[in-house]
């Protein structure tokens, strides 16, 4: 009897750890770290069309980057919170991009157009990055569905990373309360 409450006790301990460090992984550049130069296809942005470095555009601003490996609503949600930030941060010239990671950028593009449209984001390009593993030097974590990386003077100050299912409400929160810590 004692051996079976004990492994009931493990279980849930188990269980409770499991839920409570879901999000818990390392992907992408982390503090401290320079974010370098990487292209992507612009979508949505000013530069619509054309192949560039949003980071290097961008230079020492306040930058938040979205990395994903889709664009659930989840994402949508984060990508709209983080935009009008960016839209009442303009005086601090902040800016973001977001970057769908794919081996196929041409198939999700429409797709991009639409959640722009749908969801009204009009400070955020959303860009595609032609290789689902993402630009080399990020170190972009293959689990990760959603890394969420801001800089400032050419030094990360913020990184969180998400697996599957794990970017919810108090996620979003969460990153969203942290773009001040780029914002001088």
């Amino acid at each position: 009897m004692r051996t079976i409450i004990a492994l009931s006790v493990l279980a849930g301990a188990l269980l409770v750890s499991r839920t409570t460090f879901a999000a818990d992984i390392r992907s992408g550049l982390q503090v401290g770290a320079f974010p370098g130069a990487f292209n992507v296809a612009d979508v949505t942005g000013p530069s619509a069309g054309e192949k560039l470095c949003y980071r290097c555009r961008y230079g020492a601003r306040p930058v938040v980057s979205i990395f994903t490996r889709k664009l659930d609503n989840n994402v949508a949600k984060l990508i709209k919170e983080v935009d009008a930030v960016v839209g009442k941060n303009r005086d601090s010239r902040m800016a973001a991009f977001v970057v769908l990671l794919t081996d196929d950028p041409d198939a999700h593009q429409a797709t991009l157009k639409k959640a722009a449209d749908t969801h009204g984001i009009k400070h955020t390009p959303l860009t595609v990055f032609e290789n689902s593993d993402g630009p080399g030097k990020y170190r972009i974590n293959k689990d990760a569905d959603v890394t969420v990386l801001m800089w400032v003077e050419n030094d990360v100050k913020v990184n969180h990373a998400y697996t599957a299912g794990d970017l919810n409400s108090d996620a979003i929160a969460k990153i969203v309360g942290d773009t001040k810590k780029i914002l001088n």
